[in-house]
């Protein structure tokens, strides 16, 4: 009799007791907005940015309402404007190129590798094509790319780097922090990334001017002396009366609820990763499946994990997920005709226009993608390894 798996792909665990505790004395108190609070109190998002600043290694950290806020923010703050070209990658999800929509920009897309990370000879032929002078590098799913080549590259070109590090809240590459290299770093605290305050997003940078206009855009009125993880006065004084208001805050119970699963997070990240490699091990030499291998200098976080069908017909890639659905295991297919779910790829985005990419196109109608969420346990990653492992061997 066939193997059948009963979890659930979208059941996260609970949020920790000192989470429920600190929301709890939030709500009791009611000062829900981050400016709102009593004299010489400092608020949970003002905390949160310091505490988050000193776990990145960065200067200056801001708490958004989400990070396709805090994507926008950056941007905005970086000088992307209305029609200016923006690299990012080919292979990411819609809120990435939707944010460089949002300020007025024009994505240009990137070609994808079989490692399921940027093209760095696509990136460059792109930077030469086009003129472009940055790039949002979407960490897309973990994968982390080589961040030295990266940022030679990039370096060499004046491309400035916007790091989407959804996906990789406490990644590294080569022992340095993903969200490290770039001029700016964008995280996510939605649900499904690795802390949850249902939607939220954090901003990180060295740069003292693209924070303060970041502050000032998320909707500081004149309060900014109120961040303890922004720079001092003297950089907002010749902004504060230039920066458009784009109400995007944090508030107090998102950043009540965050502070206490930051303290846990490496120790999330390693229950993560153990759980990968059990799914990872499980899937290693089926025929027909390519699994992405990890590069040495990656510590990646294994929230998700993906597979390939490369070179499949598109109705033996349905049948396998079809037939993975059927005995309870939810995979995510990119190479999909319409975009279902979170699955979207770069020729669904009709409001960015785009040559086809033959190369980048075979990777992605190959891509399964699946989450592994914390509440699995390592008996339930290895049964569903089982599973996927038969459907693809048909």
């Amino acid at each position: 009799m066939a193997e059948i798996f009963t979890g659930n792909f979208t059941q996260q665990l609970p949020l920790p007791e000192a989470s429920i505790a600190a929301a709890e004395a939030v709500m009791r108190h009611g000062r829900l907005h981050r400016y709102n609070t009593a004299p010489g109190e400092v608020g949970e998002v003002a905390r949160l940015e310091e505490e988050f600043a000193a776990w990145q290694g960065a200067r200056y950290c801001l708490a958004v309402a989400s990070g396709g806020a805090a994507i926008t923010l950056a941007l905005r703050a970086a000088g992307v404007g209305p029609g200016v070209p923006v690299l990012t990658n080919a292979f990411t999800l819609a809120p990435v190129p939707g944010a460089v929509a949002a300020v007025g920009g024009e994505p240009v897309f990137v070609g994808v590798t079989e490692g399921l990370v940027i093209d760095l000879e696509d990136l460059a032929a792109k930077i030469a094509e086009t003129g472009a002078r940055h790039l949002l590098l979407s960490h897309m799913r973990g994968h982390v790319c080589d961040m030295e080549a990266l940022m030679a590259l990039c370096g060499g070109a004046g491309i400035a780097v916007i790091e989407d590090c959804a996906h990789t809240m406490g990644a590294r590459w080569n022992g340095v922090r993903s969200g490290r290299h770039g001029r700016v770093a964008c995280f996510s605290t939605q649900t499904y990334k690795h802390m949850n305050s249902g939607e939220g997003g954090l901003l990180t940078t060295d740069d003292a001017d693209l924070a303060a206009r970041a502050v000032l855009m998320s909707g500081s009125y004149m309060l900014y002396d109120r961040h303890r993880a922004a720079p001092g006065p003297e950089a907002f004084e010749g902004l504060r009366l230039e920066m458009p208001n784009i109400s995007s805050r944090m508030d107090n119970l998102r950043a009540a609820v965050l502070r206490p699963q930051l303290a846990g997070l490496d120790a999330a990240c390693a229950a993560w990763t153990e759980r990968y490699r059990v799914a990872e091990a499980g899937l290693r030499g089926v025929p027909g499946l390519t699994l992405v291998e990890r590069p040495q200098h990656e510590a990646f976080v294994g929230s998700s994990i993906q597979v390939l069908l490369l070179d499949r017909p598109d109705a033996e890639i349905a049948r396998v997920v079809a037939g993975c659905r059927a005995r309870g295991v939810e995979l995510k297919w990119f190479g999909a005709a319409e975009p279902e779910g979170f699955t979207s790829v770069y020729r669904h985005w009709r409001y960015a226009q785009a040559a086809p990419m033959p190369a980048s196109d075979r990777v992605l109608r190959a891509i399964l993608d699946m989450r592994l969420p914390l509440t699995f346990s390592l008996e339930d990653c290895a049964l569903i390894a089982r599973i996927i492992a038969e459907e693809a061997r048909g």
